[in-house]
């Protein structure tokens, strides 16, 4: 899977890491994979269905009852089309209730495994800049770039808060700012794949920069690294 066409960006909620993986792969042709958008498939079912986020038994029977498919589509606003069974999902994803709990189900191991070897698969069939929490680290560990991007926790709050407020809703900003540490504690602190940054990844704190900066900053170095 190595190749300079896999490009892994990683960091906690709000550092910009879907923005900007979105925003690269469209500069460079290539398709783009929203990680994060799977594990939120699995809790949305687990809102939908009713079981209860700490019973991983109950979650891991969900998910292979209804699998998360992913189709690319470069034409999507995503680059791909998310499915939930045969049901295709979006927006709801990201409805601040399964913000709450995804962590919780992204930590199941048999979870993990079955959305890491979709994820394996879409890279060895497509050049992909792909972002997530552990893609240099486990996903695509010989990926030829690997980026983490980090933000302070009050910037990546106010980002969040802004795209909740485009979308209609409003959250209570020291609510959303508790929810934000807990994830990241829950996140970094994970026995299976732990969200740190892979030895040989290029940090980036995006805290004082512009989407177009930090997208600038990503392609000069996949420029270096198709240079070197």
């Amino acid at each position: 899977m190595a190749g300079l066409t896999h490009i892994a960006i990683d960091g906690p909620a709000g550092s910009g890491k879907t923005t900007v993986a979105r925003a690269l792969a469209k500069r460079l042709g290539i398709l783009y994979l929203d990680t994060g958008a799977m594990y939120r498939a699995v809790a949305l079912a687990a809102l939908e269905d009713g079981v209860p986020v700490d019973d991983e038994a109950a979650i891991v029977r969900l998910a292979r009852s209804k699998p998360v498919g992913v189709v690319p589509d470069p034409a999507a606003p995503e680059g791909s089309r998310i499915y939930l069974g045969e049901r295709e999902i979006g927006a709801e994803l990201y409805r601040n209730q399964v913000s709450t709990i995804v962590s919780v189900v992204a930590a199941y191991p048999a979870i993990r495994e079955l959305m890491v070897e979709r994820q394996r698969e879409i890279a060895r069939t497509a050049p992909v800049v792909m972002a997530g929490r552990d893609i240099g680290t486990v996903v695509l560990p010989e990926a030829s770039v690997k980026i983490f991007l980090t933000a302070s926790v009050e910037a990546r709050v106010e980002r969040r808060l802004a795209e909740l407020a485009a979308e209609g809703a409003h959250v209570d900003r020291l609510e959303l700012r508790t929810q934000m540490v807990e994830r990241d504690h829950l996140d970094a602190n994970r026995s299976i794949s732990p969200l740190k940054p892979a030895a040989d990844a290029i940090q980036i704190d995006s805290t004082e920069l512009s989407v177009d900066e930090v997208v600038e900053r990503v392609a000069a170095a996949v420029r270096s690294a198709a240079a070197g």
